[in-house]
This record gives C-alpha cells, structure tokens and sequence, in this order.
C-alpha cells in the first residue's frame, strides 16, 4: 500500500517539477521571433516530465509494487527537468537582454541553451529505462 501511494507521488513530482520553469520585445519588435523561441525553449523540460509521467503510469499500472522505485525516478527526473529549465531560463533570459540591446547573440544563446537540455534529456532517457 505505501508503495502505492509513493508511486503516485512520484508521477506526480515528476509531472510537477518539469513543468516549472519570461522584456525587450519593446526595444526591439523585429526581433521578436528570436524572443519567442528562446522564451519557449525551457518549456521542453515540461514535455520530458509528460512523457516521463506517462511511461512511469504505464508501469505503474502494470506492477504497483514497484511504487518505491517510480517514487524516486519520479522525483529524480522531475528535479533534473527543473533545475534544467531554471538554468536554461536563465542563459535564454540573458540572449533575449543581449538581442534587444542590438548584439548578435542569438545563435551562441542556442548553443549555450543546449547545454541544459542536454541533461533534461538523460534524465528522459534514464526514466524511460526503468
């Protein structure tokens, strides 16, 4: 029973800590594309944390003795996915400062802003071996 009851928690922390995670559209309206796709990029995490959860329910329904296990890949994964959008929040915040100030900081704020994705990635990853 508290294997149960820890494995619900654990979809649920992997639900919620993915999806926590925006200026300088006013200097600059022509840049505003720019703006938008690094405002978006550190919403991916979120979508890791879904498809995590839905794989972690699957199994979870499947066998719900194993409610430890997804209790900690729950809040392991969810906990990469937020730390990761928090960072890569922060390099994409300071791209969008750099672009409405007129530098051509775009591409190299992609670049940096992959960086943390990368780990929210091997998160994913890590769950979907369980």
């Amino acid at each position: 029973m508290l294997a149960t009851i820890l494995g619900y928690l654990g979809l649920g922390l992997v639900l919620a800590l993915a999806g926590i995670a925006e200026g300088g559209l006013k200097k600059r309206p022509e840049a505003s594309g720019n703006f938008m796709v690094l405002s978006a990029l550190p919403a991916t995490q979120g979508i890791y944390g879904f498809v995590a959860f839905f794989m972690l329910l699957s199994k979870m329904q499947a066998d719900p003795s194993n409610g430890l296990v997804i209790f900690g890949v729950g809040l392991c994964v969810g906990l990469v996915c937020m730390i990761s959008a928090i960072r890569q929040g922060q390099v994409c915040a300071n791209g969008i400062v750099g672009v409405s100030q007129g530098h051509d900081v775009f591409t190299n704020t992609l670049i940096y802003a992959a960086l943390p994705e990368f780990y929210a990635i091997l998160g994913l990853v890590g769950a979907l071996m369980v």
